[in-house]
């Protein structure tokens, strides 16, 4: 019997990616609301974005047999209450939030694993004597507790740019803050948590050092890990350059420690059948591995590097545990040794006047096979007006590049950003 499996937010290259999976019985996929709703809109509507999707759900004439998740909020979110209803796998919608949460996530982190947590606290950005509420020195990042990827997310050095920051914060938080806190009437927020509401930030002790993000799954509860990737930061060292997999720059005992961390904390959230990957910073010069944070999902950014090391999209994991069935993932049967996820940035806004051309792509995928090639903007676009952007440069394109080692993979992604011409005029 061909099992139907539906995902949100759908998209033409992930439908690609999950072509690399087999199931002995056969399955079909069904997007479920669409990319532009879910992931690019100007704002969201959590309750509105329920109702649609379990409209389109409840009018599907075959059987629902799995959902799964890999964008962040509103998606994230969505996946167990649309699961629950229908008595399917999926992780507690309370388990889910506890991580989402990122103000919540800290409070457990600390009564499970202390000694990997940086210095935290909440504030309120609308209040004006926050910043005098704030036990940490300059610098420290401030960020909300829920925001699409860096967005939002600012170093502050001094009390001038604090305010620059919770400015801009104040201008721009209620996209996701409104639907998040709509999100949150669906569970108990313990009292210390509450703060603002989906209002609240983050101060953040800075932390320093090599980036990496184990991958994996707990089903019926047994934990798994199926890849860890090397997060590798532009040369401001605010913004990521790289996702490499599978990851070389951390030792194999700091990997393990990685996992091990990941693994106390999300028992200690009662999260299960589902999805995760966790992202850590390892001082190699102290020794010190701390927790950035956890996400309740596969990774969409590491699905096609995934299929190009292993010979099969991440999407195979995420589809077994969805059906209730022990996670299958091949090891290091794709066509690639080495596989990344690259960016091709800028760091000043402009208005785009010209992206590379399909022949151009054309031409690139050519003289190196296997390469992707998704363009972020068009002509037109005003950089600074593009959504889920980060605070410290825009995003042109995104690569996936494979190769038979690091250097020749080093080499690709030199050589594809001189081969993809972008052109630019001043914005006023």
């Amino acid at each position: 019997m061909t099992e139907n499996i539906f995902v949100p937010g759908l998209t033409d290259l992930q439908r690609g990616e999950l072509g690399t999976i087999e199931i002995p019985e056969g399955f079909t996929l069904h997007g479920l609301l669409d990319y532009e709703s879910l992931v690019s809109a100007e704002s969201f509507d959590f309750d509105t974005l329920l109702e649609r999707a379990d409209k389109e759900l409840d009018s599907f004439e075959g059987s629902v047999d799995a959902i799964i998740a890999h964008w962040d909020f509103p998606t994230s979110v969505l996946v167990p209450v649309l699961a629950a209803a229908r008595g399917l796998p999926s992780p507690s919608l309370e388990s889910v939030i506890r991580s989402e949460h990122k103000l919540w996530s800290r409070i457990l982190q600390r009564e499970v694993v202390p000694e990997c947590v940086p210095a935290f606290d909440a504030f309120d950005p609308f209040d004006p004597e926050a910043l005098d509420k704030i036990d940490i020195p300059f610098p420290f990042w401030v960020k909300p507790i829920k925001a699409h990827s860096s967005q939002l997310g600012f170093e502050v050095s001094n009390a001038e740019e604090f305010a620059s920051a919770t400015a801009r914060i104040r201008e721009e938080i209620g996209r996701i803050a409104s639907p998040f806190d709509q999100a949150l009437t669906h569970v108990d927020i313990p009292v210390e948590a509450r703060a603002a509401g989906a209002r609240t930030c983050l101060a953040e002790q800075i932390v320093t050092g090599t980036q990496a993000a184990p991958e994996g799954s707990i089903f019926q509860g047994e934990f798994g890990v199926h890849g860890v990737f090397d997060m590798r930061k532009d040369e401001s060292g605010h913004s990521f350059d790289h996702l490499d997999y599978p990851a070389r720059t951390v030792p194999p005992e700091v990997q393990q420690q990685m996992i091990d961390v990941t693994e106390r904390y999300l028992r200690h959230t009662g999260y299960d059948n589902g999805c995760f990957n966790s992202e850590f910073m390892w001082d190699a010069e102290t020794g010190k591995l701390w927790l950035i944070e956890v996400n309740t999902r596969i990774s969409q950014s590491h699905s096609d590097l995934f299929a190009k090391v292993d010979g099969a999209s991440n999407h195979a994991v995420a589809i077994d545990v969805a059906l209730g069935r022990r996670p299958r993932m091949p090891q290091r049967k794709g066509e690639f040794a080495v596989a990344a996820q690259c960016m091709v940035p800028r760091y000043d806004d402009g208005i785009v006047t010209r992206v590379p051309s399909e022949s151009e792509i054309a031409a690139l995928q050519a003289r190196f096979p296997g390469t992707v090639v998704r363009i972020d903007v068009q002509p037109g676009s005003r950089l600074s007006d593009l959504p889920n952007q980060d605070a410290y440069r825009y995003k042109l394109a995104t690569l996936y590049l494979g190769a038979s080692g690091h250097d020749e993979l080093e080499q690709r992604y030199r050589d594809c950003l001189e081969a993809l011409p972008f052109e630019f005029e001043e914005a006023a």
